[in-house]
């Protein structure tokens, strides 16, 4: 049997990494990680605690360990955090490790999704996020679109859409009728 090759989901906060990545994993039968997940699980603190003990540095230089060691997995859907890619380390585990998918979004979108959030360092203590988000974009995007081996706009779609575009464009990516 073929070995699954891994799909590292990367984009902004609020594309919908986890949740896109949670139902990819269940449909494709694979195992679903949240890199920030696992960097909270193993400190044993959040993401903000942190981004405010540690800084932004100091979080990225965990989060690149983090990143290293999961991409080395098989048969993984990884939700990346949303700078993950501001590592060229990251950009090349990511890219010669699996198929990456960008998740794209507006920052309209993103501030729709993540206003109420309280779990987003980067913003928490904005006074403007939406212009925070839009710094951000100006960033990261070019990042994302630089590794992508897929680019999905996620703004009007639902999850469930999202999952099997995904799933099809895999497919046809592979010439592999269902498997990766």
């Amino acid at each position: 049997m073929a070995e699954k090759r891994n799909i590292f989901l990367v984009g902004p906060m609020g594309a919908g990494k986890s949740t896109i990545g949670r139902q990819l994993a269940q449909q494709l039968n694979m195992d679903f990680i949240d890199s920030d997940a696992v960097i909270e699980e193993r400190t044993g603190a959040d993401i903000s605690w942190i981004f405010d003990l540690e800084g932004e540095d100091g979080f990225r230089k965990r989060e690149e360990r983090i990143i290293n060691e999961l991409t080395q997995m098989q048969g993984i859907v990884l939700s990346t955090g949303g700078g993950a890619v501001l590592s060229k380390e990251n950009r090349n585990y990511l890219s010669a490790r699996g198929i990456v998918i960008y998740l794209e979004t507006t920052v309209e979108k993103q501030f729709q999704r993540t206003q109420r959030d309280k779990k987003r360092p980067l913003l928490q203590d904005a006074e403007n996020p939406r212009q925070v988000l839009e710094d951000l974009a100006k960033i990261r995007n070019p990042l994302y679109e630089e590794i992508a081996d897929i680019t999905l706009p996620t703004d009007e779609q639902n999850a469930k859409i999202m999952v099997n575009q995904i799933v099809d464009l895999i497919d046809n990516m592979n010439g592999l009728n269902g498997t990766l």
